[in-house]
């Protein structure tokens, strides 16, 4: 029974990525802590190493089609690294409540930004055929991608939740563009974190790899349609999803525990 709601639930992720560039990792932790009995600490880097794998493959229809910012992802990779490292300390030393509410928070800050933000594009590093001006748009980029990273190595995500709005709304990067770019950047810093959070991963490899592999699966089936998808509809699923796994883990942190 758990290694066939690992899968369903690792399916359902997959998707997410595949559509979206981010929101699979939303749902890991939680589905790994709360379906899966997982505790947060392995929960962690589990949800690293499976993002990470999911990740990879869903970002090679992307490769095809020319839809990464290989510049961007550079940046926010490199800046993301370090910030990762930084985030795994800080996580070692917060109770896992703190963690998870923490968690809730960011996740109810990035689906308000999707929505209010939805029509307002931003242009610090919209290129218009003649190349990223690096003047406008590094003041930018460079703090958000350690942000991004602080945030994977904190709370176990890949930070697509965060860094497809940032691309969309702050740099003004198309939505097409920012979904690979994302799950380039998700691959560098799972791996960060799962480097700095090896330790971590428990014994049970068999959930890990039906885990994994519906992730996968689900990544490869979803990125082929997510063209055929209106930007601002993406956008506003996106931010509906954060708003209902932020309040179910709000609500168990709180309430139940």
């Amino acid at each position: 029974m758990t290694l066939a709601l690992a899968a369903i639930v690792g399916i359902a992720i997959g998707i997410l990525l595949g559509l979206l560039g981010g929101g699979g990792s939303i749902l890991a932790v939680p589905a790994l802590v709360y379906a899966l009995d997982l505790p947060l600490s392995e929960a962690i880097p589990t949800s690293l190493l499976v993002i990470g794998i999911a990740s990879a493959t869903g970002v090679i229809p992307k490769i095809r089609a020319h839809d990464i910012e290989w510049r961007m992802a550079a940046i926010f990779a490199a800046t993301g690294i370090a910030g990762t490292v930084v985030g795994t300390v800080l996580g070692k030393h917060l109770p896992d409540n703190v963690v998870l509410l923490g968690f809730a928070a960011v996740m109810v800050a990035a689906g308000i930004r999707m929505l209010t933000g939805s029509d307002d594009v931003g242009t610090a590093c919209s290129t218009d055929g003649s190349g990223i001006n690096w003047r406008r748009c590094a003041p930018r980029s460079i703090p958000t991608g350690f942000g991004v990273g602080v945030l994977t190595g904190l709370f176990g995500v890949g930070g697509g939740f965060l860094i497809v709005p940032a691309l969309v709304l702050m740099l003004g990067i198309e939505m097409s563009i920012a979904i690979g770019t994302s799950l380039v950047v998700i691959v560098v810093n799972s791996a960060a974190g799962l480097a700095a959070q090896f330790d971590g991963l428990g014994s049970n490899w068999a959930l890990t790899t039906v885990f994994a592999g519906a992730a996968i699966i689900g990544s490869v089936f979803a990125a082929r349609f997510s063209t055929r998808i209106d930007d601002a509809k993406l956008r506003k699923w996106f931010a509906y999803l954060v708003f209902a796994v932020a309040a179910l883990v709000a609500v168990d942190t709180i309430v139940l525990h």
